[in-house]
C-alpha cells in the first residue's frame, strides 16, 4: 500500500498564494472595526447622537440623501 504524504496547511496556503500570484492577483489584508463589540456600539451611539444634535443636521442629511440616490434620473 503506497504511502501518501499530506501537505501541511502552511504548504497549501503557500501553493495557493503562488497560484494566485501567477494569475496576476495580489493579496490585500485590512483591519476593520469589529462591529459586534460593545465598545463599537457605544461609540457609534455617541457619534450618532452628536450628529443628530448638530445645528447642521438638515444640511448634512440633505447631502447624504443627494449622494445616495444612485438610480435617480436627476
Amino acid at each position: 500500500m503506497p504511502t501518501t504524504t499530506r501537505a501541511s496547511s502552511r504548504e497549501k496556503v503557500k501553493a495557493y498564494r503562488s497560484r494566485m500570484k501567477k494569475k496576476g492577483m495580489r493579496l490585500v489584508q485590512i483591519w476593520v472595526p469589529d462591529t459586534r463589540s460593545v465598545a463599537f456600539r457605544r461609540q457609534a451611539r455617541r457619534d450618532g447622537l452628536a450628529v443628530a444634535r448638530s445645528p447642521h443636521v438638515a444640511a448634512d442629511q440633505a447631502f447624504i440623501d443627494a449622494i445616495s440616490a444612485w438610480d435617480a434620473d436627476t
